[in-house]
């Protein structure tokens, strides 16, 4: 899908009965789920059944597996997502008929609408960090209202609509619908070519969240350590905006220091204003974690949260579901799955795992890597930095790729990520049958083991098997 048309925001009491195609993803349910807690009637299709869908209904939701037309109804608003093509039946219908039809982004600037919003941006991170500053603002008490792209482990939600006055989003990228919202602080972890099937080329990508930045009310906050976030810095104060940096360079208004990995967690320094220098102990591992965690801490500290119930909300976070989520151990191995889809989360997830294994192995324990490229586009453009980023683990195995809502391209397949690979070729496994994966995996590994399965497709499924593979073994 090209990028979104840009449309001014409606307030979501002015949205009327809504309408929800593709009601099932992470993004869609959640902001389903607020209007429904608000009193607002809501209807949806998606084209198989779920948890999310049946929490839905409970909620009073009219939900339909399956798209027809007639599943609008007496609908005002249609919400799409961005997976619906322009064939699908319920769009076409709300087109013939004149209905207000808005991407999620502007469904979610709807519902954030006269809160405190809170917006974060990037390439990598925002789900963690989005969820981190969620979970400190409730351990303090100030119960926000919140839209992230996956599930808190705590909540095992998505989305909830919360007492307070603060509105934390997730602010996606990926087909510059973000440009809708117009939040009060925002939050930019890093600006990395991605989603280039929509942008064209690298500088589009950073012109996008320029434009972002133009939209944020009061704060900015940036990390100082990544150059396209940090170039941001300057943009924000050119448009009169409080800027803080965040990161290890020395320069940084909070600065990061003393980064030391703890078993699944690790612990940090942070140095900022009006905080002095505090310990940090965070449940989950990895220095990128450390600055999402750092730039969480920024914006709970800006909307005058003491310092010491941010730490200690910090250190209660526990992770969210599928970013370096545990699936489970069997015969000494354990077996962790991470969304991670782009080369440098696979990277920062290989750096974490060894990290992990180093704690709890030493030298012996070994990092296996189980790699489902997600889109043939994003493989074509990133195979060499794939295969550059799977060289971090001792064993790759990569599976084909996981398509979505993109159609096959000819000589683009996780063969071409697989003989890209920086490792000796016997460590290395091309799996195009997934079935065969969780027998693949019980073959190499061996006791104080870690295997990461990796991506944004179906590959999730596999941690489960995996581990009663091993069990059976």
């Amino acid at each position: 899908m090209s990028l979104v048309k840009l449309i001014d925001p409606v307030p979501a009491g002015e949205l009327g009965k809504v309408h929800f195609i593709g009601i099932g993803g992470a993004g869609m349910s959640g902001i389903a789920r607020i209007l429904l807690k608000r009193g607002v009637a809501v209807s949806g299709s998606d084209a198989r059944g779920s948890g999310l869908l049946a929490e839905l209904r409970e909620l009073g939701a009219t939900v339909h597996i399956g798209h027809a037309a007639s599943h609008l109804k007496d609908a005002d608003t249609v919400v799409v997502s961005t997976a619906i093509r322009d064939s699908n039946p319920e769009l076409g219908e709300a087109l013939r008929r004149g209905l207000r039809v808005i991407p999620r982004a502007a469904a979610l600037a709807a519902v954030m609408a006269g809160r405190t919003g809170v917006a974060i941006a990037g390439t990598h991170g925002k789900t963690t960090t989005t969820s981190m500053l969620t979970v400190a603002l409730q351990k303090a008490g100030a119960d926000p209202s919140y839209c992230v792209g996956g599930q808190l482990v705590t909540t095992g939600l998505g989305a909830d609509e919360g007492g307070g006055e603060v509105f934390v989003a997730e602010a996606d990228e990926s087909d510059g619908s973000f440009l809708m919202l117009a939040p009060d602080i925002a939050v930019v972890t890093n600006v990395e070519a991605d989603h280039l099937d929509n942008y064209g080329d690298p500088q589009a990508v950073h012109d996008g969240f320029t434009r972002f930045t133009d939209r944020v009310g009061r704060i900015l906050v940036v990390c100082a350590d990544d150059p396209g976030a940090d170039a941001l810095a300057a943009v924000g104060r050119a448009r009169g905006l409080k800027v803080l940096r965040y990161g290890e360079a020395e320069d940084a208004d909070y600065r990061v220091t003393e980064v030391s990995p703890r078993g699944l967690g690790v612990t940090f320094q942070v140095e900022g204003p009006g905080i002095g220098r505090r310990e940090v102990n965070l449940s989950v591992p990895g220095r990128h974690n450390a600055l999402n965690a750092t730039a969480a801490l920024a914006v709970a500290v800006e909307l005058g949260v003491p310092v010491d119930e941010v730490g200690e909300g910090l250190a209660s976070f526990t992770g969210t579901k599928r970013r370096f989520e545990a699936k489970g151990e069997a015969g000494g191995v354990a077996v962790f799955d991470s969304y991670a889809h782009h080369p440098t989360e696979l990277a920062a997830d290989l750096t974490a795992a060894r990290d992990v294994v180093a704690s709890f192995s030493g030298e012996a324990g070994r990092v296996i890597a189980v790699f489902q490229p997600h889109l043939y586009s994003r493989t074509r453009f990133f195979a060499d930095e794939f295969g550059a980023a799977l060289g971090l683990a001792d064993e790759a195995i990569v599976l084909d790729v996981y398509g979505a809502r993109e159609d096959p391209e000819p000589g683009v397949s996780g063969a071409l990520v697989a003989r890209k690979v920086r490792l000796p070729a016997e460590h290395v496994v091309y799996a195009p049958d997934r079935e065969q994966v969780p027998a693949l995996v019980a073959g190499r590994a061996r006791p104080g083991d870690i295997v990461l399965t990796m991506g944004a497709g179906d590959v999730t499924e596999l941690g489960p098997r995996i581990v009663a593979e091993l069990s059976a073994g």
